[in-house]
């Protein structure tokens, strides 16, 4: 008989999951029905709530707030233990004492998006309406409504005007519609491995995670959370396929080449004989003790949609004219999820509108996943990009 191992159910149970979702481990601002948020879908989403976490002091004059825009599979929990899984924040590397973010000189915001199931309202989160878990009935969103309902955060805190916006992939997304939506609020932008657009392959991937998800038969046409069960092994593939776009060939052939997992020969059936099928596993099944496949489905379709060219004529100049933002754009080279060509594009766009703009390409084999890891050329240019608009800002190291 031909052996099978299948993915195994999270050890993380639903009911602590949902207790996240709606009560989360963070700080919480609440915008009630005389605050809705206006998607783009035509919908007021109200009342609704935004989780989110600070680090360092604000500044007396309000000058030195970054604000950091997580990636797809990203929270708020960016330098803090993740109260779910126990690890380390997922930007432990860029943010901290020392880092290029560093606590000590600036006060740092990270929100979970909109559409999200950490604490902010989504697909996972009870709606008031019915008292049941919102699931499909929750409108679809957009990378401008994430960004829609982090400018009332910023305001509820009382920041007229951000020293950064900062993020990776979905969140550098999120960092070009600031700068398109709110160019005045924006003193400077770091943009990394990001895209002004989604290409048809990067949106064909999403389409197959999310296939994947619904095809599971625990996903009940999104309905799950009544039945008290969670479509783990669809959402759990669809995790295994998106990982594979965030490493590069190299990166996959230095780490794990043909090497086989615990054992010398084939096992001669469909046992994780590779290490980086054992690998891929492991992303798989710990991935989805901590999300939602609800909002996996959102928040890709929100990728999906994204396109400022489109919302200015097709000209994507035109979504930057005049802006007085400060840029920094970085792409690495191993990056085919969203390569450099893409980047270049972006900076050819910001140099007709006449912006401020630097551009590096950073030469390493880890694929897009390289701003997630420790690459010392990325955090010096993150630094000195700072440190540099700090000064024209006014801020002081230590003082900020």
């Amino acid at each position: 008989m031909v052996g099978v191992q299948s993915i195994p159910s999270p050890a993380i149970t639903a009911d602590e999951r949902s207790h996240e979702v709606d009560h989360p481990s963070s700080h919480v601002a609440q915008f009630g029905s005389e605050q809705p948020l206006r998607l783009d879908c035509g919908v007021d989403l109200s009342p609704f709530q935004i989780a989110y976490q600070t680090y360092g002091e604000l500044n007396a004059d309000r000058s030195n707030a970054i604000l950091i825009c997580h990636a797809l599979t990203g929270d708020q929990h960016v330098a803090n233990v993740h109260p779910v899984t126990g690890k380390p924040g997922w930007w432990e590397t860029l943010v901290g004492p020392g880092r290029p973010l560093d606590p000590n000189e600036y006060f740092i915001i990270c929100s979970n998006v909109i559409g999200g199931c950490m604490g902010s309202t989504g697909p996972a989160s009870i709606n008031p309406a019915t008292g049941k878990v919102w699931g499909l009935d929750f409108p679809v969103i957009t990378i401008p409504d994430m960004v829609r309902a982090q400018a009332m955060l910023i305001d509820r805190l009382g920041i007229d005007t951000l020293f950064a916006v900062v993020g990776g992939s979905m969140g550098g997304m999120q960092v070009l519609q600031w700068t398109a939506a709110y160019p005045s609020r924006v003193f400077s932008a770091l943009a990394i491995a990001c895209s002004t657009r989604h290409s048809a392959q990067n949106i064909a991937f999403h389409e197959l995670g999310r296939q994947a998800v619904m095809a599971d038969p625990d996903w009940h046409h999104g309905g799950y959370a009544d039945r008290g069960i969670h479509p783990h092994r669809g959402l759990a593939v669809a995790r295994m396929a998106a990982h594979i776009t965030y490493l590069s060939d190299a990166a996959l052939h230095r780490k794990f080449g043909r090497r086989m997992q615990d054992r010398e020969l084939p096992t001669f059936s469909f046992d994780a004989d590779f290490q980086v099928e054992s690998y891929l596993r492991y992303q798989g099944s710990s991935f989805v003790e901590r999300f939602d496949a609800n909002s996996y489905l959102y928040l890709t379709r929100a990728m999906d949609y994204f396109d400022i060219a489109a919302d200015h004529g097709g000209v994507l100049a035109k979504a930057f004219a005049g802006i007085q933002t400060r840029f920094c754009v970085v792409s690495f080279t191993s990056d085919w999820l969203f390569p450099t060509s893409e980047s270049r594009a972006l900076v050819h766009a910001l140099n007709a509108s006449s912006a401020r703009v630097s551009f590096a390409e950073i030469e390493t084999d880890r694929g897009h996943d390289a701003f997630l890891l420790d690459v010392p050329e990325f955090f010096d240019i993150a630094r000195a990009f700072l440190q540099s608009a700090g000064k024209a800002r006014g801020l002081t190291a230590r003082n900020a």
